[in-house]
């Protein structure tokens, strides 16, 4: 239960999408801009609310603030279920503190058509805070694909070079992944025997009446292959650098923040407790997916880009491989660490991506090597480049570090000489990390900077560009200095589910 009157779950959600109603039925431009302030604002405390009294609440099956919303399709085991664990409280606060500070980044953004711009971006808002907060698996696709929808728009209309055909790529892409992803849940649905979409009633009825192995394994690939696609996993990873080399900032720190992380939050909290076994079946071809693909060679082509754009959108790619790893390496530190790892990189790629529009807006190109010399006129904006550059990397001290720790620690286990290839791409990481901020910051300036900077010299970060800047690392530098905020809900929930798998393979 809340210890408020109403049910912050719920008001997170409706608070974006009421407002991107009313901008669509006409709401006056002027009160669209003031009033998404607010729409954007309430996510973020209801979010802090529920993180705050979440260890009081979660009762039931580990869960708390459970409510239930009947929508006529109760016949079907479909109803509008809201509820955090400990897996979902992180994400849900992720996504509410990275749309807060795209909101506040867009809004003062001057884009053209601005108030279909943030009509969009709520309706990404609100659907985001909907997946998280979502404990029927039906609700739990349909809000991502509500979240979805927007980017393709938003990179089709207000995206910088070749958006055109990274909108139709990420559009082919994504809805191929999702469609996979939805044949997986469908089957899981009719396999089960359950008829209900509610997870808390699957991980209950499964637990005691497991799938046939063959059958996990089926349902497994469907879901790692779907969902993998979504996560951007090598080899079918070329949409996501792309997507957001060509995105708008805002729609580009939601998604590469937040909307990226639904494949791998899925695996973890739908196929994880409900199909354990397809899980560990494809662990081995998995991890070798992600550590070879995605962690060496993309993280090589990252080192190769000269785009800062381009850069930041294939480390997004390569640091998911660790994600991947650590769903392989099992037990409760792998998945732990991913969860932890997905809030950390969440909110330093958007701070990434939310920097490199500053320095576009400063130096008019997102080329490195027509930069140089720029921390010399914007200290400030140096300052938080580098740190955002060194919580990415894993430096202790910031969220990254404990993330990426728990993986390394759980996938020794599993297999040494994965996870030595694995730490090969924090070095790989901390080559492309800080050549890219000696090319921008440090150094003499190239002639093609020289030419920009005398006819305008280029001002520091002012305080709207500062603020939501502010509220990324101040989360980073929080989370990475007690990382038991997130750490004892996220064991919590992962106990009973290692648990219980165990006790089933016992029991055979």
């Amino acid at each position: 239960m809340s210890p408020l009157p109403f049910d912050p779950l719920l008001v997170s959600i409706a608070a974006p999408l009421a407002l991107a109603l009313a901008i669509a039925l006409g709401l006056p431009k002027r009160w669209s801009v003031l009033l998404a302030y607010g729409a954007f604002a309430i996510p973020v405390l209801m979010a802090l609310h529920v993180w705050w009294h979440f260890g009081d609440a979660a009762k039931d099956h580990g869960y708390a603030f459970l409510t239930r919303y009947s929508t006529g399709l109760d016949g079907l085991g479909i109803g509008l279920k809201l509820g955090l664990n400990g897996i979902s409280l992180p994400l849900f606060v992720l996504a509410a503190l990275v749309g807060f500070a795209a909101g506040l980044y867009a809004i003062q953004s001057g884009a053209e058509r601005l108030k279909i711009y943030l009509m969009l971006l709520l309706i990404m808002q609100g659907g985001l805070m909907g997946v998280f907060a979502s404990v029927d698996i039906f609700f739990f696709y349909f809000f991502h694909e509500l979240a979805l929808i927007p980017t393709f728009i938003m990179v089709g209309v207000w995206g910088g070079r070749d958006r055109s055909y990274a909108a139709m790529k990420l559009t082919i892409y994504l809805t191929l992944g999702a469609m996979v992803s939805l044949l997986g849940l469908i089957m899981l649905y009719v396999k089960s025997g359950a008829h209900t979409f509610d997870l808390i009633a699957l991980r209950d009825h499964l637990a005691a009446h497991p799938l046939a192995a063959t059958v996990q394994n089926n349902i497994a690939g469907l879901l790692l292959f779907g969902l993998g696609v979504l996560v951007s996993l090598w080899p079918l990873h070329t949409w996501a650098p792309l997507g957001y080399g060509a995105a708008p900032s805002s729609a580009a720190m939601l998604h590469a923040g937040v909307l990226k992380k639904f494949g791998v939050y899925g695996l973890i909290q739908v196929a994880l407790p409900l199909l354990p076994d397809g899980l560990a079946y494809w662990a081995h071809p998995l991890a070798w997916l992600a550590v070879i693909g995605n962690v060496l060679i993309v993280g090589l082509i990252t080192i190769a880009q000269r785009d800062l754009k381009q850069m930041i959108g294939y480390s997004s790619v390569m640091h998911m491989g660790y994600a991947f790893l650590g769903i392989a390496a099992g037990g409760i530190i792998g998945p732990g660490g991913v969860v932890f790892l997905m809030v950390a990189h969440g909110l330093s790629v958007a701070l990434l991506f939310l920097l490199a529009t500053a320095i576009y807006h400063r130096t008019q190109t997102f080329a490195m090597d027509e930069m140089g010399g720029l921390a010399q006129k914007t200290p400030v904006l140096a300052a938080f480049f580098v740190a955002a550059t060194l919580a990415s990397i894993g430096l202790p001290g910031f969220a990254n570090f404990w993330g990426e720790l728990a993986i390394f620690v759980a996938l020794w286990k599993f297999s040494p000489l994965i996870t030595a290839l694995a730490v090969a791409g924090v070095v790989i990481s901390a080559v492309y990390g800080l050549r890219s901020a000696a090319r921008v910051f440090f150094g003499p300036p190239t002639a093609e900077l020289a030419k920009v900077t005398a006819a305008h010299f280029p001002a520091d970060l002012t305080w709207k560009e500062r603020f939501p800047a502010l509220i990324l690392l101040a989360a980073l530098l929080f989370i990475g200095f007690w990382p038991k905020s997130l750490t004892t809900p996220i064991n919590a929930a992962l106990t009973p589910q290692i648990s219980a798998k165990i006790g089933n393979a016992t029991g055979r």
